[in-house]
């Protein structure tokens, strides 16, 4: 009976497990998010397929996650760009999904880390730090799960609602956020687009805004920080002004770019 030394390729067995462990791992570790989401959507702009984009993001963990988004720059950069992205994505290949709104924004349909996220759970959620979609900016979630408790932001900034594209004609343009620039970036996006949407009477003393002052009006601290806004912007010359919102046009209108 022939005996054979089986310790030669289990050891080699070991050795080759462990190597592949370690590069999959220094590959992981190397993954920059907020370049993957800037890169995402330039694919998008090219007219390139972004499949493999959508793979390295189904497939990586909360726990990468977590630890690379660490500060509120890094999280409002990546989020607003994967925001944007999938819109582009699942509406140019299904724009019929567009015909019912809610179940398009509520649905969970985009693949993060290995769990299903509604655009809604996105916005609502991660960006504006765990609101009801239906409270106005004044009412938190009672529940968050465990995926947007880990992720979300600390601190809510207004200007997302001006850097955040839903598809709409009346949604602002998509432009490549970066963290570094961030704020300046948001400055030009908000300032950009409220020019755009602010319309000043002087006899009535009437401005009249984009209802996402309204549908948010916690976030913009109610009317008087709507005010203080667009007075700041220079679209009104003072803040004893009446307001009135403008109706929002929800045509579908994709490939609206910018860039800042």
């Amino acid at each position: 009976m022939q005996v054979y030394n089986l310790k030669v390729p289990i050891l080699l067995i070991f050795i080759l497990l462990n190597l592949a462990f370690g590069f999959s791992q220094n590959n992981e570790e190397k993954l920059d998010f907020n370049l993957l989401s800037e890169n995402f959507l330039r694919a998008i702009k090219q007219g390139k397929d972004t499949k493999k984009f959508q793979k390295k993001l189904s497939n990586t963990t909360l726990e990468l996650l977590e630890s690379q988004l660490r500060t509120d720059k890094q999280k409002l950069a990546f989020w607003v760009n994967i925001y944007n992205a999938y819109i582009q994505v699942i509406l140019s290949e299904n724009p019929k999904l567009y015909d019912n709104r809610q179940a398009f924004f509520n649905d969970d349909r985009i693949v993060i880390a290995n769990e299903k996220v509604s655009f809604s759970k996105i916005e609502h959620g991660i960006l504006r730090k765990s609101q009801w979609p239906l409270g106005l900016g004044k009412i938190r979630k009672w529940f968050p799960n465990k995926f947007e408790r880990r992720l979300r932001v600390n601190k809510r900034d207004y200007r997302i609602h001006f850097a955040l594209n839903c598809g709409a004609k009346d949604c602002p343009p998509v432009a490549i956020y970066t963290a570094d620039r961030l704020y300046e970036q948001f400055n030009k996006s908000s300032g950009l687009f409220l020019k755009q949407t602010t319309s000043y009477e002087e006899k009535s003393k009437t401005v009249k805004i984009t209802p996402l002052f309204s549908w948010f009006r916690g976030d913009f601290k109610g009317r008087k920080g709507s005010k203080n806004i667009l007075k700041d912007q220079g679209l009104i010359p003072t803040t004893k002004v009446k307001i009135d919102f403008t109706n929002y046009d929800w045509t579908l209108y994709l490939d609206n770019w910018i860039k800042l």
